[in-house]
């Protein structure tokens, strides 16, 4: 693994956990050369899954998006990248074990604010005024009163 820092590739791990859902282990590593620490997580892999567009397009699942998706919605925000990661791969195993091969767009970005919804309401509505494309701010407003609705009860 090469170092961020200086890129050097003598780096050593220095500790390993598996993550709750059992499909990663996070890596805490450190660079030989600088002494430069960082984390890497290492998941299994799936091949060939494919993601449904709403148009009924077709293409190869891409983790990264949904990893960037989020981070997106979540940037300056108390969430670390640790915690997003785990939400990332806990929704991964989830997916999986729903879906066969082809997964639903549909179903990604509502799970996706089904759990920014529970960990940051201003995270939610950021992805979702992305994931539901509101037109104006009515929608908006809608979305707000909705979440606010859910907190308190009707």
């Amino acid at each position: 693994m090469q170092c961020p820092k200086c890129s050097a590739k003598d780096t050593r791990v220095i500790d390993s956990r598996v993550q709750r859902n059992g499909f990663a282990i996070r890596r805490r590593r450190m660079c030989q050369v600088c002494d430069y620490r960082f984390t890497t997580t290492e998941e299994i892999v799936r091949e060939g899954l494919v993601v449904k567009k709403a148009d009924g397009r077709r293409e190869e699942f891409d983790r990264t998006k949904i990893l960037n998706g989020i981070r997106r919605a979540c940037e300056k925000r108390p969430i670390d990248i640790e915690q997003i990661e785990m939400m990332v791969s806990d929704l991964m195993a989830e997916l999986e074990a729903a879906c066969e091969t082809e997964i639903p767009s549909r179903l990604i970005g509502e799970r996706i604010m089904n759990r920014l919804r529970d960990i940051d309401q201003i995270a939610y509505v950021r992805f979702a005024s992305v994931y539901k494309d509101f037109r104006d701010i009515n929608e908006l407003a809608q979305e707000i009163s909705a979440l606010r609705e859910t907190e308190t009860g009707p």
